[in-house]
């Protein structure tokens, strides 16, 4: 499966889900530009991958970072985190905060890469939602599951209104990945061994092991390749089984 002639552009590329997705995007053959708001995990990326510091709630400066593309072929919104609580346990500035990055980075990067990809007759929109949204509810992710569901209503709207010029939106939502970011979770567990959180959040799938980033990267290196021409608006489950 070839990139070859595209320009990809992943959000939060310094770790994790869009560190592998960038990777893999350049190892494709596609021109990548990787931004995150860490510029020294973006100098530990592969030569030959564009990096830039970008904070994705930052209005005018996805403008500005967007305003100096001539192309795009491909975005891969991943930029998000993970708020642990119940209804009861998050206020609204936690519930301000998740949207903002979670959902509202998607939008404001979306407005700047259409105008990009209609000049060009398409592209591919790829946006990180999780299982944990409206297809499951998971214990203590109420805000996480609230924004990862809006991210599919966004995704299919995206879907709906671009596809007569060649624009495909669609969203990716996985189970638990072995990332930088689930560490920090199981080490941040409350009343539990960094032993008994890594086993808890392992028993929840089904497979008994964890996805690492590279599974959710080589579902998005298809999603942002012509062999997907024909997909858009999809709910792209890749969990090891989870939501069953």
């Amino acid at each position: 499966m070839t990139l070859a002639g595209k320009v990809c552009v992943v959000t939060a590329a310094g770790q994790g889900i869009g560190r592998a997705s960038a990777e893999a995007f350049h190892k494709a053959g596609g021109k990548v530009y990787a931004s995150d708001i860490n510029e020294e995990l973006l100098k530990t990326l592969p030569e030959g991958i564009q990096t830039a510091v970008l904070d994705v709630t930052d209005s005018a400066a996805v403008a500005e970072y967007f305003s100096k593309f001539e192309r795009v072929d491909v975005l891969f919104n991943v930029a998000g985190w993970v708020p642990h609580g119940t209804v009861l346990d998050s206020d609204e500035n936690v519930f301000d905060k998740t949207m903002d990055l979670n959902v509202k980075s998607m939008f404001r990067t979306t407005r700047a890469v259409i105008p990009l990809m209609r000049k060009h007759g398409g592209g591919s929109i790829i946006n990180m939602s999780s299982v944990a949204s409206s297809r499951k509810g998971v214990p203590l992710r109420c805000v996480y599951n609230t924004t990862k569901a809006a991210v599919i209503g966004l995704t299919k709207s995206i879907a709906a209104d671009f596809i007569k010029e060649g624009i495909r939106c669609n969203a990716i939502m996985p189970g638990t990945v072995d990332t930088p970011s689930l560490q920090q979770r199981i080490a941040n567990t409350k009343g539990m061994t960094k032993e008994e959180a890594l086993e808890m959040f392992m028993k929840r799938q089904p497979t008994g092991t964890l996805m690492a980033a590279s599974d959710v990267a080589n579902m998005a290196v298809y999603l942002a390749g012509d062999n997907s021409k024909f997909v858009t608006g999809g709910e792209h489950i890749i969990d090891g089984g989870w939501s069953l």
